[in-house]
């Protein structure tokens, strides 16, 4: 099923006919519309979203890099972008900025599910906020990705030059105009520098 909609998120329910559609039936609907950024959330509702910026694009990058290279020397999990979507135990299919799972939870997925969707919450979430982003919404979607099993999460807000950290149990910490921030639990010993985020472009 081909869809084409404005540049503006998009909600809808769609169904194959006698239903909501299977997990196998969104990954192939997600496919069929690669151009475009999907996510459901845990009514079922379909998330569409139009492709983020260039500037957005361009931090999204360095941010992905700088953990894929950390992840790759400290060896114990795998490094995500922004493409890889995660099934939640809640029924929420939802793709962060980036990701982390750690290595024995990363063997205990089937080779024909490490295909499609990751049928867990990651252990380490990054979202990172776009100019068509509002706060409270992404806040609302860092709730979920902790409440669904994250031990970390950061909230990166580039143009205000601040990062929330969430972590279990506790009240986000705001951090405002530092220059890095620095792992903890699952990926301790990560250091993202912040300065050309910051700058973007």
């Amino acid at each position: 099923m081909q869809v084409v909609f404005p540049d503006v998120e998009t909600r809808a329910r769609m169904d194959n006919g006698g239903g909501p559609m299977s997990e196998a039936e969104f990954f192939d609907f997600c496919s069929q519309n690669s151009d475009l950024r999907i996510e459901r959330d845990a009514s079922g509702e379909i998330i569409i979203m139009p492709p983020t910026g260039w500037e957005t694009s361009h931090r999204n990058n360095d941010l992905s890099a700088q953990l894929h290279t950390w992840a790759k020397r400290d060896g114990r999990g795998q490094a995500f972008e922004s493409n890889a979507e995660y099934l939640l135990p809640n029924g929420a299919a939802r793709s962060p900025d980036a990701s982390w799972v750690l290595q024995s939870r990363v063997d205990r997925v089937s080779k024909e599910a490490k295909r499609r969707f990751a049928p867990l919450c990651p252990d380490f979430v990054v979202e990172l906020t776009s100019p068509s982003d509002r706060l409270p919404k992404v806040k609302a979607k860092m709730r979920e990705w902790m409440e669904n099993g994250a031990s970390l999460g950061w909230l990166i807000d580039a143009d205000n030059r601040t990062v929330y950290i969430y972590r279990l149990g506790q009240d986000p910490e705001e951090l405002v105009g530092v220059d890095h921030v620095t792992g903890e639990g699952p990926v301790e010993g990560f250091r993202l520098e912040l300065a050309d985020i910051w700058q973007g472009l």
